[in-house]
């Protein structure tokens, strides 16, 4: 720690950011044409590696929040004041942008009342980390008395329900079943559990699922975690990654191999790559464990020199924008490689065509990002609403 800055938030928030950037970088290589796109069995390798590795920076953002935030230290007026500067205006204007470049405008403005522009997909998190913000007053004056077994009962709860895509899978008896929501944006069927019925859906263990586990987890670090040496944060971190890897990679190729017959490319609708996604969503066991590894090994990170200070605290505090306007430089850069290195085995470097395409995007988006923002939020007045 720094003064009263945690130092390893902000390595983890830079690394998590360029980890959102692989994420987006791997996309191409398997949704495309009607929705889903994927050439060859390499290509779903390097997918299924790619992807898997970085899946977990998502619910890494949520427990650094929650360790920074929760439970809220001041006023909810002046919380919330402080989140509409912070979240919505800048969130606000890069979804104007968005309708303005992508698609039909004036039909893109009518969508936005209901929700965000897909074709900006990766929007959705603003929704979400509101939604958290939200729920964060209601339970602050918990979070301020809980003790360490009560706290651990809940996390285990959460855990456990962290199973329920699977068994839900299980249940369907297809990996295929799929329903449509607004827009065509393809979700997996519900098969329901504990209580959901066609008319409900408030399960038994609605209210303990989804994201809130990750805001428990930062608050049990924050009141809670003891600070281990290097051996024993890896003995815990490494285990809990390799699971959650090994999960993540084999049941994303499983899921391909038993779609394709062993038979590529593979085309389809969204709902087919929708359903090989099963494995890396953010409320699964398998990823869950990879978060658990992520952060217990960030946690060590105390590095805060004339490195720190010039690079990875400038580019920590202006992460949130570089997430808001990633979309538009990656889609270039995405582009600009796939037509300078071709396309899969076929490309002018074989089956390294793809990992290289995938680290070079991901690399050109984060720097360029990186310097865009940390240079708009140097103008103070107009950089915080514009990157946060």
């Amino acid at each position: 720690m720094e003064g009263n800055r945690e130092i390893w938030i902000d390595w983890m928030r830079v690394i998590s950011c360029f980890l959102v950037m692989v994420i987006h970088s791997t996309e191409p290589f398997y949704l495309g044409g009607d929705g889903t796109l994927l050439l060859s069995k390499t290509d779903a390798f390097w997918v299924a590696l790619f992807d898997s590795f970085a899946r977990a920076c998502v619910p890494v953002f949520v427990v650094a929040s929650s360790y920074l935030l929760f439970p809220i230290r001041y006023s909810t007026r002046e919380f919330f004041q402080r989140r509409v500067v912070r979240i919505l205006i800048p969130f606000l204007i890069w979804t104007i942008v968005y309708a303005l470049v992508w698609g039909e405008p004036v039909q893109n403005f009518k969508d936005l009342l209901f929700n965000f522009n897909y074709a900006a997909g990766h929007l959705w998190f603003v929704y979400m980390i509101v939604g958290l913000y939200l729920v964060m007053p209601l339970l602050s004056p918990w979070a301020e008395k809980v003790g360490r077994k009560e706290l651990l009962f809940f996390l285990g709860l959460c855990f456990l329900f962290s199973f329920i895509p699977f068994i839900r899978e299980a249940g369907i008896g297809s990996k295929a079943v799929c329903i449509y929501g607004p827009g065509g944006i393809p979700m997996q069927a519900k098969y329901p559990l504990w209580g959901e019925a066609s008319w409900n859906e408030f399960g038994i263990f609605y209210y303990l699922s989804g994201f809130i586990g990750y805001l428990l987890l930062g608050l049990y670090l924050r009141k809670f975690g003891s600070k281990l040496n290097w051996g024993r944060t890896l003995a815990v971190a490494l285990p809990c990654f390799l699971i959650g890897f090994v999960v993540c990679v084999c049941g994303f190729i499983n899921r391909v191999m038993e779609t394709s017959g062993g038979v590529f490319p593979i085309g389809g609708e969204c709902s087919v790559a929708a359903v090989w996604e099963t494995p890396w969503f953010y409320d699964t066991f398998s990823v869950a464990l990879m978060t658990i590894g992520w952060v217990l090994f960030f946690r060590k990170f105390h590095y805060g020199g004339r490195f720190f200070r010039c690079v990875v605290l400038p580019v920590s505090k202006a992460s949130y924008g570089m997430y808001l306007c990633l979309m538009l430089v990656l889609s270039m850069f995405a582009a600009l490689y796939r037509g300078t290195l071709g396309i899969g085995a076929e490309g002018s470097i074989g089956i390294m065509t793809t990992p290289v395409e995938i680290i070079l995007t991901a690399v050109s988006s984060f720097i360029t990002t990186a310097l865009a923002c940390v240079l708009v939020q140097k103008f103070s007045h107009v950089g915080r609403y514009v990157v946060g």
